[in-house]
């Protein structure tokens, strides 16, 4: 994947975010691009960064945090105005990472880092929401009618706004829970803090009405479903609190959304499913209704909280002033009946795929295709990196023979060519002895193919600076131009990169530059 000019939008976690940042650069900077950044301070400030970022031309627009700040990104993205939207990556850093997860990122940034530079551009669907109608009791003073929709409900929609989701939407107890969990324990306790939030919220707890119609991705098969819920899930993908598979049969590229109705029963059966829901991670699925469009509506109180990919939204921002007003006015909130529209925009979405990803998640797996032609180019590039090593070591063997069988005359005796013999191997020692005395020691932490050049290398690592004994940022590129040699000083080819393992030392001659970047000459691995 080609990013030239990325940004990448960091939700710092109270400094847990930054410490690696240095060596993400370092990787970015080493695939050739050009990474900005720019921290999240307050709020939904990252909406506004991403769609700023790509109006302004970025290729690639990385979200480093949870699964919430990816939100705010992805609503950046959609809410810019330009026909050419830039491309979203991930870092993980937050408390579930479910897209990181989905999609096999690997939690270390700098893993992600790796996978990221060496990923896919695909285009997914991204579900959309907003609120088409807005019901009051009948007899209302301000709205006789009792229905407030089109002009008299919506509002302009503003850059900070949050409309859109990728993972899932969720009405009622999830809602509820996301939106009390403290965000300081979150970052501290992980998914502890939002099970103790459960634990305190879930006796307080109750059933909600809820009536839904939902049409296929042609408008057809209209679907009706009214009943008592505990929980409402609209699934773009499959996992939800992070193991639990709600929408088991989502796609990212089907066009349609998966919804799933966790229905109420009675006070005991309402508990033993909440508490399967929460605490099992695994609904009852004699309790639990199923189905899929591309445009849903679902009609709940307004008393219901609502959530999106994980982060708690308010009511408020979907409505105009007016329905604003009056739904302030209402004597009791749960008797105001709020109409959702959730749809479906068919790939609509850009966002980097690693390579090395199963796409489980696509109904539509094309990549396969491109993964074989992939292969077959980093073969033929191999093949063509090793015949030149071989051309390299054979002309090397053979000017040795030259040196050795070169005596002052025709006739020199086998004593003189092994004492020639002795000479080169002491250079050739001597080569290997400057090499590991004077290149940079390099930890690895992990490597990936260098995205515009199939046979190359990048490894990630840290190295030690010399004078203040500092661990600093390291990412070697390695092409068909650098020499490669194995602890016993035998030339090996470049294809020995991939047996690298993560914790391993290896030795580098190259000039880093500021960021980190090490254009190897030579190294031994």
């Amino acid at each position: 994947m080609k990013g030239k000019k990325a940004f990448l939008v960091i939700n710092p976690r109270a400094g847990q975010n930054v410490v690696r940042l240095p060596e993400v650069l370092a990787v970015l900077a080493a695939a050739g691009w050009q990474p900005e950044v720019a921290l999240k301070k307050y709020g939904r400030q990252s909406i506004e960064l991403a769609r700023e970022a790509s109006e302004s031309g970025s290729d690639v627009l990385i979200s480093y945090g949870g699964d919430g700040n990816l939100n705010q990104v992805i609503n950046g993205l959609m809410n810019a105005k330009k026909p050419e939207k830039g491309v979203v990556g991930v870092l993980p850093g937050g408390t579930a990472n479910l897209w990181a997860g989905d999609i096999g990122v690997p939690r270390d940034p700098v893993k992600a880092a790796l996978a990221l530079i060496d990923s896919e551009v695909r285009h997914i669907d991204v579900g959309h929401v907003e609120v088409e109608a807005l019901s009051f009791p009948e007899g209302t003073e301000d709205d006789p009618h009792g229905e407030l929709r089109g002009k008299l409900l919506k509002r302009r929609p503003g850059a900070r706004e949050r409309q859109h989701f990728l993972l899932m939407a969720g009405l009622g107890f999830d809602a509820e829970v996301m939106r009390h969990a403290p965000k300081p324990l979150k970052y501290r306790l992980g998914p502890l803090a939002v099970g103790l939030t459960v634990a305190q919220r879930l006796p307080e707890h109750q059933p909600f009405p809820i009536e839904l119609h939902a049409l296929g991705v042609n408008g057809e098969g209209d679907i009706t479903w009214q009943g008592e819920a505990l929980q409402v899930i609209i699934g773009n993908t499959r996992r939800y609190a992070m193991v639990l598979e709600t929408t088991p049969d989502a796609y990212i590229d089907d066009g349609v959304l998966d919804v799933c109705i966790i229905v109420a029963g009675d006070p005991v059966s309402t508990m033993q499913q909440l508490g399967s829901l929460l605490v099992q991670h695994k609904p009852h699925t004699t309790a639990t209704k199923t189905l899929q469009g591309s445009h849903i509506s679902i009609k709940v109180p307004a008393s219901v909280p609502m959530e999106l990919d994980g982060s708690a939204v308010k009511l408020k921002n979907y409505l105009g002033k007016e329905a604003y007003r009056q739904l302030g006015q209402a004597e009791e909130t749960d008797q105001v009946m709020v109409t959702y529209r959730f749809d479906a925009l068919h790939k609509a979405l850009p966002v980097a795929i690693p390579c090395t990803y199963n796409e489980e998640l696509f109904n539509e797996p094309l990549r396969h295709e491109k993964m074989s032609i992939n292969k077959d180019e980093q073969h033929q590039a191999s093949q063509v990196a090793g015949k030149r090593e071989e051309r390299s070591q054979t002309a090397l063997q053979e000017a040795t023979e030259r040196a050795i069988s070169k005596p002052a005359h025709r006739h020199a005796n086998d004593e003189e060519k092994h004492r020639r013999l002795g000479e080169i191997r002491s250079e050739l020692t001597g080569l290997m002895t400057a090499l590991f005395e004077n290149g940079r020691k390099v930890t690895v932490i992990g490597k990936a193919n260098y995205p515009e050049k199939p046979g190359s290398y990048i490894i990630a690592g840290t190295t030690l600076d010399v004078l203040t004994s500092e661990s600093k940022a390291a990412a070697v590129v390695v092409t068909s131009n650098t020499a490669l040699f194995n602890r016993d000083g035998e030339r090996i080819q470049s294809s020995a990169v991939e047996d690298i393992e993560e914790g391993v030392v290896i030795v580098v001659e190259g000039k880093r530059n500021k960021l980190g970047v090490i254009k190897a000459t030579r190294v031994i691995l």
